[in-house]
């Protein structure tokens, strides 16, 4: 299991798509845009890219005009980033199916920025440094990788045996998880760039009870596929209830890396 197995549906990344927003740092972009000054043309690859929701947060922050290189492995998802384009005339989208844990430095001839969003804890470590190697000497955003660090409120007994099981769940197969921004950071620095990492954490509460429901049901799921010792149908029951009452909270921390050559 690889990045490239990993297929998301339309559905959870609309769902997701406001959490996401307001999570990213918002900080990093603002000194994403003093970075790069008045830039005209600029040419931003957007790996992993998806629905397009990192364009849609991120063009209107940036100078224009902007041309998006949008890379993905699911034609569907490329098709809804088009007709979902930034709504600004000077922002283009182009659809490119890739596998972006093969890509070539050619691939991002011309490249004025590098962002992805959500992607680099499905990752191995292998596939972590062909990607980032392909990207050195450009800048980049890397918005929203999982740091290993949920909280629900109230509080319950079982809350840490399920974020343990779900933690190894996402290290199968090899892939990084919440160890890959620490990974990140070490093959960038050493290539001599400047690194810095921000919280951008979802805060859940009663407004996205939708969400809490659709993420807590996966969340339990793959700590039981994980550990299947787990006793946890009274507890995602249990769960799920409060989220429907608007009776729980949660905070799943990330991290946004802007990185400057």
């Amino acid at each position: 299991m690889s990045a490239q197995a990993v297929r998301v549906s339309p559905e959870w990344l609309v769902l997701r798509e406001p959490a996401d927003a307001a999570a990213r740092s918002a900080e990093l972009a603002e000194r994403l845009r003093r970075h790069l000054g008045a830039a005209r043309g600029l040419v931003i690859h957007d790996l992993g890219g998806g629905s397009g929701a990192m364009g849609r947060w991120l063009a209107p922050r940036l100078p224009e005009p902007q041309h998006w290189v949008l890379h993905d492995r699911d034609a569907g998802l490329l098709d809804l980033a088009v007709l979902a384009a930034p709504a600004s005339a000077s922002v283009t989208v182009e659809p490119r199916l890739s596998d972006v844990t093969r890509l070539d430095p050619d691939e991002l001839a011309g490249a004025g920025l590098i962002t992805c969003s959500a992607l680099l804890d499905l990752l191995t470590a292998d596939e972590l440094a062909r990607m980032l190697g392909a990207c050195v000497g450009r800048p980049m955003l890397l918005a929203l990788t999982v740091v290993g660090r949920v909280a629900l409120t109230p509080a319950d007994p079982l809350d840490a045996e399920i974020a343990a099981a779900f933690d190894a769940h996402q290290r199968r197969d090899r892939r990084l998880g919440p160890d890959a921004t620490a990974a990140a950071v070490e093959q960038l620095r050493a290539t001599g760039a400047e690194v810095l990492v921000r919280p951008s954490p979802w805060r859940l509460g009663a407004a996205q009870s939708g969400l809490i429901a659709e993420w807590l049901d996966g969340w339990v799921a793959a700590a039981c596929e994980q550990d299947p010792m787990l006793d946890a149908d009274a507890y995602r029951d249990r769960r799920l209830a409060q989220a429907a009452a608007g009776e729980l909270a949660v905070t799943v921390d990330h991290a946004d890396l802007l990185v400057a050559p």
